[in-house]
C-alpha cells in the first residue's frame, strides 16, 4: 500500500481549509485516511498551519511520499529540514541546533520583508 502525505479539503463552498492527513495513495481526496497529521487553513491571514511534527516525521520515516503542497507546507515549519537532518544520522542535540538556527534566519528574513513593505508604502504616501 502506497501512502502519501496530502491535503483532504473540509469546510464550506468557497471557504475551505484542509486536513493534512496520511491516505492510502488510491483512496479519493476526500476519502478514507489512515491519521490526521495536521490542519492547513488558507483563508485567514496569515495562514493557519498546525502539523503533528511527531506524526508527520513518522509517516515520512515509514516511506509515506509528500505531495508537492504539502511538501512545502512541511518545509515551512522545517519538518522536512529535521526529517533531512534524521535521515543523515545527525545527534539530536545537532539537529536541534539547526533547526534553531534556521528559525532564526527565518524570523531574521520576514523582519526584513515586513520593514521593506513599510517602508515601500511610506514611500509610496510621501509622494502623495
Amino acid at each position: 500500500m502506497a501512502v502519501k502525505l496530502r491535503l483532504r479539503r473540509m469546510g464550506k463552498k468557497r471557504q475551505p481549509y484542509y486536513k493534512l492527513v496520511a491516505a492510502d495513495s488510491r483512496s479519493p481526496r476526500d476519502g478514507k485516511f489512515l491519521e490526521a497529521v495536521g490542519i492547513y487553513n488558507p483563508m485567514t491571514q496569515p495562514h493557519q498551519l498546525e502539523i503533528s511534527e511527531e506524526a508527520a516525521i513518522k509517516w515520512l520515516q515509514n516511506g509515506a511520499q509528500p505531495t508537492d503542497t504539502v511538501k512545502s507546507l512541511l518545509s515551512q515549519k522545517g519538518i522536512m529540514l529535521k526529517y533531512d537532518l534524521l535521515k543523515r544520522g545527525l545527534a539530536p542535540e545537532a539537529i536541534e541546533a539547526e533547526v534553531a538556527s534556521w528559525q532564526k534566519l527565518k524570523e531574521t528574513a520576514a523582519a526584513n520583508k515586513t520593514a521593506k513593505k513599510a517602508k515601500k508604502k511610506s514611500k509610496g504616501t510621501e509622494g502623495a
